[in-house]
């Protein structure tokens, strides 16, 4: 397998997805927080982004073999397009979720058994999305899965990693008496799921816009996601108000003391985020309006990235 080739079966262009949380929940710890862990840090960065190419290589590898039709699955699967082996892709596979396992491990041994039960729970969502006999992405659910396990739990692992100082939950596990405690801060876990909400949204819109493109294909593949429910006309007005939400969580969370002022920084991205939305409407079922998903992943979370940056930086001269 060619490089290029394996690049197209992760689909590393999309991993865009999963940094973004990556990113902000790094920043977030700083600015709310107050705490940074490099080393564990950069260890989970790489555990995620190869854990992120093997369930988009197995998205790819269970829609090759449950394909229905021809066309797709030797033309438009990259696949069968390519003419690589499927046991060599299944085989990457399990080399990746391996090498993730391994670093999981060891960042739980570091940090706590929270760790392994977080990452657990992501990586079953993550490998079940597209494997089984009915893949969670075949559902209508697949937006709230993808969207809560990137967006949040990206973002709360991150968060567990750096903050080691009073962190905002902590597990505690006797196996010789058989008892747990989980212990945190409740306003804490509030601010970590509120701050989240921006990616959870964005991430959710990805899949919604995929889904709201391949409707029709979808169908003729036995794939009834959320749009087949509701239609493309209400796919469209969820995929907005979602968006349009995230500014919502911003203005919400100021007064709340989740942000300081710096944070309105994500304003700057709204006048791109209303053209990419009317762009979006109007460009659907075309190919191209997919790309209106990731323009706005991109223009928000960057906004929030700089939002949150500029907050650490205006707390460091003082």
């Amino acid at each position: 397998m060619s490089l290029k080739v394996f690049l197209q079966v992760v689909e590393i262009q999309t991993k865009l997805a999963s940094l973004f949380p990556f990113a902000v929940g790094v920043l977030f710890s700083v600015a709310y927080f107050h705490q940074f862990h490099l080393g564990h840090t950069l260890l989970f960065f790489i555990g995620m982004v190869i854990f992120d190419m093997a369930t988009t290589a197995i998205n790819n590898y269970m829609d090759f073999h449950k394909a229905k039709s021809q066309k797709y699955k030797y033309e438009e699967n990259i696949i069968g397009s390519s003419g690589v082996a499927p046991m060599l892709v299944r085989n990457m596979i399990f080399g990746m979720i391996s090498c993730t396992c391994a670093i999981g491990v060891f960042l739980t041994v570091k940090t706590g058994w929270l760790f392994l039960v977080m990452g657990g729970i992501c990586c079953f969502i993550g490998i079940f999305y597209t494997f089984g006999p009915i893949p969670l992405s075949r559902m209508p659910l697949g937006e709230v899965f993808s969207g809560f396990t990137m967006g949040l739990g990206i973002f709360v692992m991150t968060i567990y990693l750096n903050v080691l100082i009073n962190p905002p939950f902590y597990l505690q596990l006797d196996w010789t008496k058989g008892l747990f405690a989980l212990t945190g801060s409740l306003w804490s876990v509030f601010a970590i799921i509120w701050a989240s909400l921006p990616m959870v949204f964005t991430i959710a819109n990805i899949m919604l816009a995929n889904n709201l493109r391949d409707l029709d294909t979808d169908i003729e593949n036995h794939r009834y996601t959320l749009v087949y429910y509701i239609g493309r006309e209400h796919g469209v007005v969820l995929f907005q108000g979602l968006m349009l939400a995230c500014y919502a969580v911003i203005l919400i969370g100021l007064p709340f003391g989740l942000y300081h002022w710096p944070i309105l920084l994500v304003f700057l991205s709204l006048p791109q985020v209303l053209k990419n939305l009317t762009s979006f409407k109007k460009e659907l079922p075309h190919p191209k309006s997919f790309g209106y998903s990731i323009k706005n992943l991109i223009a928000f979370n960057v906004s929030y990235l700089a939002g949150l940056l500029a907050t650490i930086l205006l707390e460091s001269i003082k």
